[in-house]
């Protein structure tokens, strides 16, 4: 275990391992995978919590190429993904994907936020990515409530996982307690 701790840069991070899936507890910046997820806006452009974040860790050429890719194609549309390099972060890409704004479950968001964690995954395939880490997308400021986006990211990263044999290693970074207990426990089931 502690040499999965080592090549994922994480120091003293309890970890719980199920098959290729696991869940930490950390910083996603500090994550050496092929690539981290992004909880990005539709804008692309960098903003608050994990978003923020990359940006800041990643350095100027994160932002410079989102906005080539927003020039060239619009905002980002929700459940949507796209990538870029990882500019100065340990790990080689940043999967940006949109996750849904909670509105009481009546704008479609669990499949939007479906969408978002299938076209983060599929883009991974599409690259060539063995390792990926994913944030907890939509739980802070988006609101979406954290024990339903668990359940839908942890059962369509399983079923995923089960038909493509591309992708090796998969983390699920936690910021907060809260996820983090959620994500242990639902990966026991």
């Amino acid at each position: 275990m502690q040499e999965l701790l080592n090549l994922f840069n994480l120091e003293n991070t309890a970890a719980i391992m199920t098959s290729r899936i696991e869940v930490v507890q950390g910083d996603i910046t500090k994550i050496k995978a092929d690539a981290i997820v992004n909880a990005a806006n539709s804008a692309l452009l960098g903003g608050g919590g994990v978003d923020g974040a990359i940006h800041s860790a990643g350095g100027k050429i994160i932002l410079e190429e989102c906005m080539a890719y927003v020039s060239a194609n619009g905002r980002l549309p929700v459940g949507k993904a796209m990538i870029t390099s990882g500019g100065m972060l340990p790990a080689k890409y940043v999967i940006h994907t949109v996750g849904p704004i909670w509105n009481g479950g009546k704008n479609n968001e669990d499949e939007l936020l479906k969408s978002a964690y299938l076209g983060s995954l599929q883009l991974g395939v599409a690259n060539n990515i063995r390792s990926i880490a994913f944030p907890n997308i939509s739980t802070g400021i988006y609101h979406f409530p954290k024990e339903k986006a668990v359940a839908i990211a942890v059962d369509t990263v399983k079923l995923f996982l089960k038909n493509d044999l591309s992708i090796e290693k998969l983390l699920f970074v936690c910021f907060d307690d809260d996820n983090y207990e959620l994500y242990q426990s639902k990966l026991r089931t």
